[in-house]
């Protein structure tokens, strides 16, 4: 987090941001201003989130927006990423290199405090409640995250800072509050897509509740499916599921909950298919619009059907809905390996992320489509896992069976398929496994193996560099603390790292 240094940043960043817009900035030196005259005017704070926004969208751009799905059971760098960056290659093969001093993650933690820090701000000195309840909102997805992955943080709040790492109750119990007074003062709708929804606020409630460690006292099911269904009604699925990620269509659906807005412009292209794409197309033709570098790939867990050790059952349309197995391009021309006979060039990669709108006219670089954050099918199996874990286990069935399933096999689920009769302990499994059917490579495949205690057993067995590698051990289900942070903040030091990385 960098505290002092991000307290001075944040200040310079938000003055420069709103010097052109502020009469008042003309009346005195920047020099003589105090936080309060910078920060008591609300035309100064609607700008600053207006900012905020985007620097929270950013942390979904380009590389940086994949770092924690690697490392993953449905998520693996290709073979040419990982030859080239040792680094980076560590949040796969969990080996020494995952350290303090890892750039990789380090770059994630740094980009995050600063924007927490400025919603701190925000929300402390605005004045009417709806943008106190947009800057809350931003402080709390950040936080959720952070604490997912790296355990205690420090709570940035303007009242009562605490900028040493703070137990998790604490943490969690401000996170709560946050999103509580979100869900009481956002609006129900809104026509500027990148401002949050009260739905989107009591669905990451749910999140929470069903997510939190037990030992903060906060995973609360039966609370957890009191926000979901506030939510459920006021959305509803897309009849196709390909259509989640078609950009020549709005995406921003009866089904989105909350989306972070690109387009296939710069700067506001997500750089998404560059990364997830293949390089022997992109070196056949760089405009074709699923050619990239291979830095996301799907496992073969993820890819591969069941019959061949894979998640896929027969007839699941998602399937070649996410994962591109087909790489002839629109002209028919077929490319070939080039890259240091890394044969997973042409192997299963993820289309989420293709933007057809390149084709043929832009890099895919350009790509642009919307980023899900939180969607209803998301929603549905939070809350059928909520049930199941109540012993309601047939209820859970019965709610997947008339949703998510139901539109994954085009309106009927074939025979032995339905799932009805299984055991608690089986539906778990299949509730995860659903989960990647439906959500892979939209960012959860972490929280949910770390929340579910399955990180170690799944990734060591699913993730081929990681089993090869053979280190991932439990301590992993934290990140280590950036050294960078350790070196520049007073209060967390050497004896605060994540144990098992001293």
């Amino acid at each position: 987090m960098k505290t002092k240094f991000i307290k001075a940043i944040c200040c310079f960043v938000a003055l420069g941001t709103i010097s052109a817009c502020s009469n008042f900035l003309d009346e005195l030196p920047k020099t003589s201003l105090t936080e309060e005259q910078v920060f008591g005017d609300e035309e100064n704070i609607q700008l600053l989130i207006s900012g905020l926004y985007t620097q929270w969208r950013n942390t979904k751009q380009d590389r940086g927006g994949f770092m924690f799905t690697l490392g993953t059971d449905e998520a693996k760098q290709g073979g040419q990423q990982v030859q080239e960056n040792n680094v980076q290659a560590a949040l796969d093969k969990y080996s020494n290199a995952l350290n303090a001093p890892n750039s990789s993650l380090a770059e994630q933690w740094n980009k995050r405090w600063p924007v927490v820090t400025a919603a701190a701000k925000a929300a402390y000195y605005a004045q009417s409640n709806s943008l106190k309840a947009q800057a809350r909102f931003i402080r709390a997805t950040i936080n959720f995250e952070l604490a997912m992955l790296w355990g205690p943080i420090p709570i940035i709040d303007q009242e009562n800072m605490r900028e040493a790492r703070q137990p998790l109750t604490d943490v969690f119990d401000f996170i709560i509050k946050d999103l509580e007074f979100a869900a009481e003062y956002l609006e129900d709708t809104q026509s500027d897509k990148k401002i949050p929804t009260k739905g989107a606020a009591l669905a990451l409630l749910g999140k929470v509740y069903l997510s939190a460690p037990e030992e903060t006292g906060f995973r609360d099911y039966e609370r957890a499916i009191s926000y979901f269904d506030q939510v459920i009604p006021q959305y509803a699925l897309l009849d196709n599921y390909a259509d989640l990620f078609n950009t020549t269509l709005n995406q921003n659906s009866s089904e989105s909950i909350y989306a972070f807005q690109f387009i296939n412009l710069s700067p506001d292209n997500n750089m998404a298919q560059h990364h997830a794409g293949s390089r022997a197309v992109a070196d056949l033709d760089g405009n074709t619009y699923f050619g990239g570098y291979d830095l996301i790939m799907p496992t073969d867990y993820y890819a591969n059907d069941q019959t061949n050790g894979g998640v896929w059952e027969p007839g699941d349309t998602r399937k070649l809905a996410s994962i591109r197995y087909d790489f002839t391009l629109p002209d028919g021309r077929v490319p070939t390996i080039t890259w240091t006979g890394q044969q997973d060039e042409l192997g299963p990669h993820t289309r989420k992320f293709e933007d057809i709108r390149t084709q043929g006219v832009q890099n895919f670089w350009y790509s642009g489509g919307l980023i899900h954050y939180l969607r209803l099918a998301d929603i549905l199996l939070c809350k059928a896992e909520c049930l199941n874990e109540l012993n309601q286990t047939a209820e859970a069935i019965q709610l997947l069976n008339t949703t998510v399933r139901r539109r994954a096999f085009g309106g009927t689920i074939p025979e032995g398929y339905s799932w009805e009769g299984i055991s608690r302990e089986e539906l778990r499994e299949r509730i995860m496994d659903e989960r990647i059917r439906e959500l892979g490579f939209e960012g959860w495949r972490r929280m949910d193996l770390i929340r579910t205690g399955k990180l170690v057993e799944y990734v060591s067995e699913r993730n081929p560099w990681a089993k090869a590698e053979g280190a991932i051990r439990e301590f992993h289900n934290r990140y280590p603390i950036p050294e960078s942070e350790i070196k520049q903040n007073d209060m967390i030091n050497e004896e605060d790292q994540n144990p098992g990385y001293n």
